[in-house]
C-alpha cells in the first residue's frame, strides 16, 4: 500500500466552500463505491481557506495518472466529478492536462527507520 498526496482550490467564495463540503458530508452511494472498487482503500480531503489537500491510500500499483479518473464507472459518479469541478479551481503549478495537483512527498517520519 502507498499513499498520494493531491492539492486543489476551491473557488473563494463561502457559499461555494459551504456547498461542496455539504455535499461531501453526504456523499453520493455510488461515488464511494465507483471509488473503492478503483482500488482506492481511503480518501481524506482536507480543507484551510479555499484550499484543498487530498490523501490517498491505494495498492502499490496504482498510478494516479493513470488511474484516478477510473473510479467514473458510473453514469452518477460521472455527474458527481462534474459537479464538483465547478466548485474547483487547478492550481498554477498543476499540469495542464490534470485537474488535481500530484504533491511530493518531502518528510516522513518512517524516513529514518
Amino acid at each position: 500500500m502507498k499513499s498520494l498526496a493531491q492539492a486543489l482550490d476551491l473557488k473563494d467564495d463561502k457559499k461555494t466552500i459551504e456547498l461542496y463540503e455539504k455535499y461531501h458530508r453526504d456523499v453520493w452511494p455510488e461515488v464511494l463505491n465507483d471509488l473503492k472498487s478503483n482500488g482506492i482503500i481511503r480518501m481524506e480531503i482536507f480543507r484551510i481557506g479555499n484550499h484543498l489537500f487530498m490523501y490517498c491510500q491505494v495498492p502499490d500499483s496504482f498510478d494516479a495518472k493513470r488511474d484516478f479518473q477510473k473510479y467514473t464507472k458510473s453514469k452518477r459518479s460521472v455527474e458527481w466529478n462534474e459537479l464538483m469541478m465547478t466548485f474547483q479551481q487547478k492550481l498554477p503549478e498543476t499540469p495542464a492536462k490534470e485537474w488535481w495537483g500530484e504533491m511530493k512527498r518531502v518528510f516522513d517520519t518512517e524516513w529514518s527507520k
